[in-house]
């Protein structure tokens, strides 16, 4: 599938199952890739999503025929989590931004990222993302579509991730 015929909307409640799905399929890739240490214990949870979809920052990343392939989390700064960088800078820390969290895709798509990241800056110039030190898939994804590395942030458990910032020149925060 072409991945520029994917379209992006908000989840609804009753896509819940349809994102759980998808996120056990995205923790089925994340361990046979090695990465056995992100998304234990259940995380994301039917709650997490749940609270995303309530909170108005879940979304859905669905193929021409309407199937949910992928879910994101995009969520308005300022980010507890980012207040501290550790090993490095922001490349700004005085703009707004919007952080993504929660990225899951089905098996066997593709495609995915680039929706999540087209999406994002048709709404903000500022993104900042995360990721766990052994997701070789998602800092790859992260690298390639021009995000820059800024350090390492720690989750509000102490987890260390990987922070990136991507700020384009228009600098607008724009409404959805």
């Amino acid at each position: 599938m072409d991945e520029k015929e994917r379209t992006v909307r908000k989840a609804k409640p009753e896509d819940i199952p349809s994102i759980l799905d998808i996120v056990a399929d995205a923790v089925r890739t994340m361990r046979a890739s090695g990465n056995l240490r992100q998304w234990t214990d259940g995380y994301p949870s039917r709650e997490t999503i749940a609270t995303d979809i309530r909170n108005g920052v879940g979304y859905l990343v669905t193929s021409p025929s309407g199937q949910a392939d992928g879910y994101f989390a995009m969520i308005p700064s300022p980010e507890p989590t980012y207040a501290v960088i550790y090993g490095g800078e922001w490349l700004d820390d005085s703009l707004p931004y919007r952080v993504i969290h929660r990225i899951a895709g089905r098996a066997g798509t593709h495609g995915i990222f680039s929706a999540i990241m087209d999406h994002a800056f048709s709404v903000t110039d500022n993104v900042r993302i995360d990721t766990h030190a052994d997701n070789a898939i998602m800092q790859h994804n992260i690298l390639k579509h021009g995000f820059r590395f800024c350090g390492t942030i720690l989750l509000a458990n102490g987890d260390p991730r990987l922070a990136y910032q991507k700020l384009l020149d228009r600098n607008l925060e724009k409404t959805e």
